[in-house]
């Protein structure tokens, strides 16, 4: 490319990575305004979340004295991986430079980087709430991601690459087909980001009772700028999941780079897909209710058989 083209490209890219770690804070607040609505209570509202942020860099930073430099720097990391997952995705544009830099397998990776990390800081503590929470991570993510991997092994085949640009432009951009193999891959892919974003029936983000909790018993020794971080990087995951389930199943509006006269639109059909998503998992999770750890395993088995499910149909009919 010439330098024009690639000062377009990085300029799309700089517009995304904006709008992504703005917009995931409100995502969270949408979803936590519409379940409020649900339950017939007023809510906080949707800008909540930013008081939270807000209030929480305002704090000073309380430190476990037996804290190592992991438990220090996981915040930062885990932040750094989900905006990094979010930069490869092509929410609003294809052909972004950091899309090119890594597949669908290097993705699922960066999510596992984060994964890692923060299970390695609530050991670090030595706190039985926190090794609790990072073993029964571990195990929701063993179960979890190889039905991802499944899910997007299924769009890889239709699309003949494991680019998401490419998969986005070969779902979106030629001839309108329905796959049925897709239908079979997005039910499996509704379980796992139900699971891997610590949403009821897996996980409730709303309670701190001992016996349900995972996500919040892995940070319980975090404050002020670090709970901070890591409650933004909740936010830029769940944002992140639902931008790979609409550049999978509902990729329609995503521009190309240099597409200036396109972007409004596809900035509004992503901010209408993302109010749809949002109120959906709000339906989901007032309609639902918190499982026990143990029944897991058969949730998220679920997920992984329709995922091999659709790709064994893809396979034997070509659909």
């Amino acid at each position: 490319m010439d330098n024009p083209e690639q000062i377009l490209a990085i300029l799309f890219q700089l517009t995304q990575l904006m709008l992504v770690v703005l917009l995931a804070p409100l995502l969270t607040g949408w979803v936590n305004q519409c379940q409020a609505w649900l339950q017939n209570r007023s809510g906080a509202g949707i800008l909540q979340p930013y008081r939270v942020l807000h209030k929480l860099f305002l704090k000073d930073a309380v430190m476990a004295y037996n804290a190592s430099w992991l438990f220090n720097v996981t915040p930062y990391i885990v932040f750094g991986c989900m905006w990094l997952a979010a930069a490869i995705i092509p929410i609003i544009a294809v052909d972004l430079p950091f899309s090119q830099a890594a597949d669908v397998i290097a993705l699922v990776g960066v999510f596992a980087l984060a994964r890692v990390f923060i299970a390695l800081a609530a050991m670090d503590i030595g706190t039985s709430f926190g090794t609790m929470g990072a073993r029964r991570e571990m195990l929701v993510s063993f179960l979890a991601e190889p039905a991802l991997l499944m899910v997007l092994f299924t769009s890889s085949m239709i699309s003949h690459s494991t680019q998401l640009p490419r998969i986005v432009e070969a779902l979106a951009h030629h001839e309108f087909v329905l796959y049925p193999s897709l239908a079979f891959a997005a039910l499996a892919f509704l379980i796992v980001l139900l699971a891997e974003n610590a949403r009821i029936p897996v996980d409730n983000p709303g309670t701190h009772l001992e016996l349900t909790m995972i996500h919040e018993a892995m940070i319980l020794e975090y404050s002020a700028r670090h709970l901070a971080l890591i409650e933004w990087a909740s936010s830029l995951k769940l944002f992140a999941y639902i931008s790979i389930g609409i550049a999978l199943f509902f990729p329609h509006g995503i521009v190309e780079v240099g597409n200036w006269a396109g972007l409004p639109l596809a900035i509004f059909l992503l901010l209408l897909k993302l109010l749809t998503a949002g109120a959906g998992l709000a339906v989901l999770e007032s309609l639902m209710a918190k499982m026990r750890i143990f029944r897991a395993p058969e949730f998220l088995g679920t997920a992984f058989l329709l995922a091999v499910l659709g790709l064994l149909i893809h396979f034997l009919l070509g659909a």
